[in-house]
């Protein structure tokens, strides 16, 4: 059963910052899609996952001078769809060249890349500043003809991007079941099934052929976790794009980045939130 348990916190006082900061907490605790608003954070866990230690620990975490009022509500696997059309998710334009909208919606604004994304519980419509700053990075460079590995695919916005710009082959990778099924359906709306969505962790990159791009919008820790992952999936001269994290975290993931043998070489931020652009050298 696709069960999930809402997590309403209650900020007082609130603000983007704070919202923001509980989203990332709770990310590293397993936490899918969050719904920030003026007065707090909705957010949404696997039922399996959910435990009120877990809550207690974010909230130990959590360094804002706030008062945060929690409840959670086991709420039934539904169409979670339905559920996006009704509360939470609206059409948005990345730049001037890339909009994103779900199949229910009808008033859409004509763009180069018309990209449709039905999230259900996945991570990834283009909302969040982690979202939007790799999906403008990629709306930059040149993909045409080029290998791309989305790790960490979620509803698969970042791989369908980019199969739209040409490249190929494109691998997304994706560890959670729904999730992965969902970025399955998106690739199918999107008319692109050359795009192969598989579903495990990391370790899938050993049987995946070196690629020109390798993506990584996930969390800080994850990504300390399999840089080295990433670095031996990346043909000599390709580009890792890594996202997820705050700007305060940049000099650690640079740091280990240069380890695993990767050279930093561009950064953007948006809201706190940053996309750390790094290299693979070419071979001698």
């Amino acid at each position: 059963m696709n069960d999930y348990y809402a997590l309403r916190l209650d900020v007082e006082p609130c603000s983007a910052d704070a919202t923001d900061l509980l989203a990332y907490l709770l990310g590293e605790a397993g936490y899918e899609s969050f719904v920030p608003d003026q007065q707090g954070l909705t957010a949404y866990v696997r039922a399996e996952l959910y435990s009120d230690e877990a809550v207690r620990g974010v909230l130990a975490e959590f360094p804002f001078p706030a008062i945060v009022t929690t409840s959670a509500e086991l709420v039934e696997g539904r169409d979670w769809n339905a559920e996006w059309e009704r509360n939470y998710f609206r059409p948005i334009t990345v730049g001037s060249r890339c909009v994103v909208h779900s199949s229910f919606h009808t008033d859409v604004p004509p763009a180069e890349y018309d990209i449709v994304i039905d999230p259900k519980m996945a991570f990834g419509t283009g909302h969040h500043a982690t979202t939007s700053l790799i999906l403008t990075r990629l709306l930059d460079m040149p993909l045409q003809g080029r290998a791309l590995t989305d790790v960490g695919t979620g509803t698969g916005i970042l791989a369908i991007l980019a199969a739209m710009r040409g490249a190929a082959p494109v691998t997304g990778i994706e560890i959670d079941r729904f999730a992965w099924e969902n970025a399955c359906e998106n690739v199918r709306l999107n008319h692109h099934p050359e795009i192969a969505v598989l579903c495990g962790d990391a370790a899938l990159l050993d049987a995946i052929a070196p690629a020109d791009v390798v993506v990584a919008n996930i969390n800080r820790n994850v990504i300390l976790a399999d840089i080295a992952r990433y670095a031996a999936a990346m043909r000599p001269g390709a580009t890792l794009l890594l996202s997820g994290f705050y700007t305060a975290d940049c000099p650690m993931v640079e740091d280990a980045a240069r380890a695993a043998g990767l050279e930093p070489a561009a950064r953007t931020e948006r809201d706190d939130w940053a996309c750390v652009e790094l290299r693979k050298p070419q071979q001698p």
